[in-house]
């Protein structure tokens, strides 16, 4: 869980995610980096803020079938990827779905952005339901029925109205692209306490280490 006030005695760890929805590393990434936050709650607080990556800036925002776009892009290795990843995402118990629709990631990140600023546990939480629903459930990521509904279960006010008007949150989103993301070429990528960078979905024990040497 992320924690944005700092206790007596416990360090803070300010941690900064440039991710996108549709990155299967991404939540696999998280899924490590919230093991790591557990393990370690006695010793720091967490700070989180995420930060959007587009993988495929052209993506269409109508969506397309997603194993299509795989075979598409990647041809006879999209089997092979598909197979790792259900691998992966089975060691978290949790089943990789290729189902569904992929396309523009854009309005998720908007509305990422907008949890924001209702605090960083509302943020943390919607892009867990973001990214669950879209890799476990077959949702879209551009679908708004799906984005309002990932709003309202984590409790952010106002999201259906917000995502109604395609401006909102635009600017902010590509002000944030130019700052966190025009420097890295893939994610999850991590930066620690403003200094210290890691990159890929990183398991625990690597998170647990980095918190280590940012907090000394």
């Amino acid at each position: 869980m992320a924690q944005s006030a700092c206790n007596a005695g416990k360090k803070l760890i300010k941690i900064d995610v440039s991710s996108d929805s549709v990155c299967p590393w991404c939540f696999v990434g998280k899924k490590n980096l919230d093991k790591a936050m557990a393990l370690s709650k006695d010793q720091f607080d967490f700070e989180l803020r995420w930060h959007p990556f587009l993988l495929d800036p052209s993506a269409r925002k109508e969506g397309i079938n997603k194993k299509d776009y795989y075979k598409n892009k990647f041809g006879s290795r999209a089997d092979q990827m598909h197979a790792r990843m259900t691998e992966v995402f089975k060691g978290h118990g949790l089943d990789y779905d290729l189902s569904g629709l992929t396309g523009s990631s854009l309005d998720s990140h908007r509305l990422i952005l907008f949890a924001g600023k209702q605090g960083g546990d509302k943020q943390h939480y919607l892009v867990e339901e973001l990214m669950n629903g879209y890799f476990t459930q077959g949702k879209f990521i551009g679908d708004m029925d799906f984005l309002v509904e990932s709003a309202r279960k984590v409790g952010l006010e106002g999201a259906a109205e917000f995502l109604q008007d395609p401006n909102n949150g635009l600017h902010e989103v590509n002000e944030e692209l130019m700052k966190h993301s025009s420097n890295i070429s893939g994610v999850p990528h991590y930066v620690i306490n403003g200094k210290h960078q890691l990159s890929g979905g990183q398991p625990a024990e690597v998170f647990l280490r980095a918190f280590h040497v940012a907090a000394s």
